[in-house]
């Protein structure tokens, strides 16, 4: 019996009476809580050890996994990975199938997307997907993550679906994860996803959860936030494992030592507290000739000192250096960090483990096919005290070695698990090892992001590259390269977490980091990194200082790309610049854009079909210019151009961009008067993105603007407002800068429109405008603070504000006068607001002369349509336009 066993009798009943309700299809979750060494492993052994014994539980499987301290979060899908495993050996498979997951327990397959790609169908295309969307989207630096992190909720989706079909009434499934404290972000999202669809489910799931360092922030807090956050969603419960009691303790000395006198465990019980680790260590230590004594130091550290003095000098250090490697540890680095034989350290690790330290146990998988022994600590305190009783140069010296040692590990054929071993001593290797830690991370940064779709992850990695590579040396180029690669690639994974501000939560500091990369760009003298960081810059500076100051860097981009004369370079900065130009001055963007399609039409070497930053550049281009032709008044010209652009994307393998062009295409269809197609088309849009899940701003802002077409109908009001709520709700959590304004004032807007608005719609539209008219005035984004400036003078004026009424309408046309025509704004409609108020304020003849000036905007757009039908159509579908030009005609 194992000691952390005895007397769990509460907890084992919940975790069987969890185990019985699954054969009704009544799933569920625990967190078992406690601090180290409380028996929580334990507990889970036991747990599965009744499974397999008792007879109303035969029909029960329970997988385990566990999430390696060693190596961290790091382990992208690792405990999924681990559970995924024996559920797929145990159902038949094709015989490729059959033989790749044979392949795994030989340590032959390097990724989780392949080992997950296997054993659930379909995930290997979105998995191939994904890598290529991303890998095109980091190497362009001008998609936001925004449109990649779909594919990483759609694989969790998918596993969650594989997992939960492996789960039947006849043989349900319960799932155990120790030490969830060390779980990965990936993961985290599966285990999410399968919170969710317990309920009706044979599937249960028992977490394990050490406390120790939940509140020291890190990784280990943000596990406890979401553990908490579960349980206050109602989807698990968590249960907190205290100290062993008296009669636990007194059963637990009489099944170890019966000959101990009975007063022995009344003393072991006050002395220990009941704590598992200590009462195991006394009761592993006593001796028939002790009798009631037992001599307790006031420490774990002082415990494990009295069993190591058993040992020599020589093989203390020996265990000194294997704590090093971890708490699983091989007989041959430990050799190689000690410059000893193989076999004489193989011959004293066999006797060490005699005295109940170390014991042998299973290889991790990468090293399945070596000829050392694996060893690994009694416990994981055991392991944390050795590990902690080296002085710090020794600990950095050691990590070093241990990291050449593991490095030599079959070349450059590593899997993910050896490599982030390999990094993490590296990390710990002092001076010496900061160039290697540097490469090692943004290796593995990029590795996660691109191959794992995992980019908590590679947040992760990147942050620790450029702490490494600050390290080094003021002027190393090697320093200046590492920081440019793992900034870039940190800026464009935090990017939808960018708030209008320098320091997003739980981010860096956006700018300071743009601003750095660009400075080593500078040092480093090579104008394609210069070109590259001036547009992360200008990014950024979108972000936290607006649209001024960030067109003002990308415009330097294009300096630089014209410099270099680089025509792939100069191609995307036009475009970059370009499509945010479009946003204060919109005839400037369209001739960036047009200068673009130029470029592409006449350089042959802007056609490479299997260029994806060109490809990526030229879908963006393509849609934008589209666009901006529809807001410059070319209704006609853009509906053909989107229309060719989304029937090319919608063929693409990718489509990642495919709902910013169905965007843009429903919004011409909208100004055309053709209501049911842009309605088809933007649910068309949200289907698209359903399938790929999780939050996205643009299935945000197509959700809006279907929400604004349905709630102008009495029938569709409600479902209009319940998607309008949702729509704002998902794009406060995703806060794309240049969408969130746009969202707001169409939010406001339906609440102003509605067939059948709520009692406090006015007033909630007044608060939403005046939010945007504040946020934009930072920003830059002016087409949204006319927009907003305009809905609010027609508020105020139902108010009866007559004159704040009037001061807004003449603020919302000096700027529209200032700036002309502007993308996502429709000039008559801003013109025809202004007249109203003014009309109503006594101002008829320049009420009059504004309706006029609405009227000839009207007929500008009119004339570019050649096509009658259209033509027609939208001058009698639009009501705006109906009712300018029914006013300009004097009809009420």
């Amino acid at each position: 019996m194992r000691t952390e066993f005895v007397d769990r009798v509460e907890h084992m009943a919940e975790l069987r009476a969890l185990a019985e309700g699954l054969f009704s299809g009544r799933g569920g979750a625990v967190v078992l809580d406690s601090v180290a060494g409380m028996g929580k492993t334990s507990l889970l052994g036991a747990f599965a050890r009744l499974a397999e014994t008792d007879p109303d539980l035969r029909a029960l499987r329970v997988v385990a996994a566990h999430c390696h301290p060693g190596i961290g979060p790091g382990l992208v899908y690792g405990p999924v990975v681990d559970l995924m495993l024996p559920l797929a050996r145990a159902v038949k498979q094709p015989g490729p199938v059959r033989q790749f997951l044979s392949f795994t327990r030989r340590g032959l397959v390097k990724s989780a997307p392949e080992l997950l790609s296997a054993m659930v169908p379909g995930l290997g295309t979105a998995f191939t997907v994904g890598q290529e969307v991303t890998r095109a989207s980091l190497a362009a630096g001008s998609m936001p993550l925004d449109s990649l992190q779909p594919f990483q909720q759609g694989v969790a989706m998918q596993i969650t679906d594989a997992v939960l079909e492996l789960a039947r009434p006849d043989a349900p499934v319960v799932l155990t994860i120790d030490d969830v404290q060390h779980i990965d972000p990936s993961s985290m999202l599966v285990i999410d996803r399968l919170l969710r669809h317990l309920a009706d489910a044979p599937l249960g799931l028992v977490l394990s959860h050490t406390t120790d360092a939940a509140h020291g922030g890190g990784h280990a807090a943000m596990v406890e936030e979401m553990l908490q956050r579960w349980a206050d969603d109602g989807v698990l419960t968590r249960r907190r494992l205290g100290g062993l009691p008296s009669d636990a303790i007194h059963e637990l000395v009489r099944i170890t030592h019966p000959t101990a006198p009975a007063s022995f465990s009344e003393k072991l019980a006050q002395l220990t507290g009941g704590h598992a680790i200590f009462v195991r260590l006394c009761l592993d230590g006593w001796r028939q000739d002790a009798g009631d004594e037992i001599d307790l130091p006031p420490s774990l550290s002082r415990v494990v000192e009295a069993r190591m003095r058993i040992l020599s000098d020589e093989d203390r250090e020996l265990l000194a250096v294997a704590s090093t490697q971890g708490a699983v540890f091989l007989s041959r680095v430990v050799a190689s960090v000690l410059d000893a034989r193989d076999t004489d350290v193989m011959e004293r690790l066999r006797r060490i483990a005699g005295t109940g330290l170390i014991e042998l146990t299973a290889p991790p998988s990468w090293a399945a096919s070596e000829a050392a022994d694996c060893y690994r600590f009694q416990h994981g305190a055991l392991w944390r005290v050795i590990y902690e009783s080296q002085s710090p140069g020794q600990s950095r010296t050691r990590h070093a070695k241990v990291a050449r040692a593991l490095a030599a590990e079959r070349g450059d054929d590593r899997t993910l698990p050896l490599l982030l071993e390999i990094a993490s001593h590296l990390r710990r290797g002092g001076p010496g090892c900061l160039p290697a830690s540097a490469e090692a991370h943004y290796e593995l940064a990029r590795l996660a992001a691109t191959e794992g779709l995992s980019f908590a992850e590679a947040e992760q990695h990147c942050e620790e590259a450029i702490r490494a590579a600050r390290a080094l040396p003021s002027g190393d180029p090697v320093r200046d390269r590492l920081l440019i690669q793992a900034t870039e690639l940190l800026l464009s994974l935090t990017e939808v977490r960018w708030r209008g501000n320098s320091t997003p939560a739980g981010g860096p500091d956006i700018d300071a980091l743009a601003a750095e990369a660009e400075a080593a760009a500078v040092r480093c003298a090579v104008p394609e990194l210069r070109i590259r960081t001036a547009l992360l810059r200008g990014k950024t500076l979108l972000a936290t200082e607006g649209l001024v100051p960030s067109l003002a860097k990308l415009r330097e981009a294009v300096d630089l790309a014209e410099a270099h004369g680089d025509p792939v370079a100069l191609f995307v900065a036009k475009v970059e610049y370009g499509r945010q130009v479009s946003k204060r001055r919109l005839s400037d963007g369209l001739a960036q854009l047009q200068e673009a399609e130029r470029l592409y039409a006449t350089d042959p070497r802007l056609g490479r079909r299997d260029d994806p930053v060109l490809q990526h550049a030229r879908n963006l281009g393509e849609m934008q210019l589209g666009v901006s032709l529809f807001d410059s008044g070319h209704l006609e010209e853009a509906l053909v151009r989107l229309r060719r652009c989304t029937e090319r994307l919608a063929g693409d393998s990718l489509r990642a961009e495919l709902p910013i062009a169905l965007n843009y295409l429903a919004q011409v269809y909208v100004a055309l008067g053709e209501v049911a197609e842009a309605e088809e088309v933007l649910r068309r849009a949200l289907d698209f993105e359903a399938e790929r899940g999780g939050d996205s701003g643009w299935h945000a802002y197509n959700a809006a603007l279907l929400a604004h077409l349905l709630v102008q109908r009495r029938s569709g009001s409600a479902e209009g407002l319940r998607l309008m709520e949702d729509a704002w709700a998902e794009t406060e959590r995703t806060w794309l800068a240049n969408l969130v304004p746009i969202v707001r004032n169409l939010y406001a807007q339906a609440l102003l429109e509605a067939a059948e608005p709520p009692a406090d719609a006015r007033d909630r539209a007044a608060r939403l405008l005046v939010d945007t008219i504040v946020e934009t005035r930072r920003s830059g984004m002016v087409r949204s603070e006319i927009a907003a400036l305009s809905l609010r003078s027609g508020v105020l004026l139902e108010q009866g504000e007559r004159e704040e009424a009037e001061v807004c309408a003449r603020e919302a046309l000096r700027v529209l006068n200032e700036v002309g025509d502007m993308p996502a704004l429709r000039t008559e409609e801003v013109l025809h607001q202004v007249a109203t108020v003014l009309h109503a304020a006594g101002n008829h003849a320049e009420a009059g002369a504004l309706l006029a000036r609405a009227r000839a905007e009207i007929m500008r757009k009119a004339d570019n349509i050649t096509d009658a039908r259209l033509r027609e159509g939208f001058l009698r579908d639009v009501p705006l336009n109906r009712r300018v030009l029914d006013a300009e005609r004097g009809r009420p």
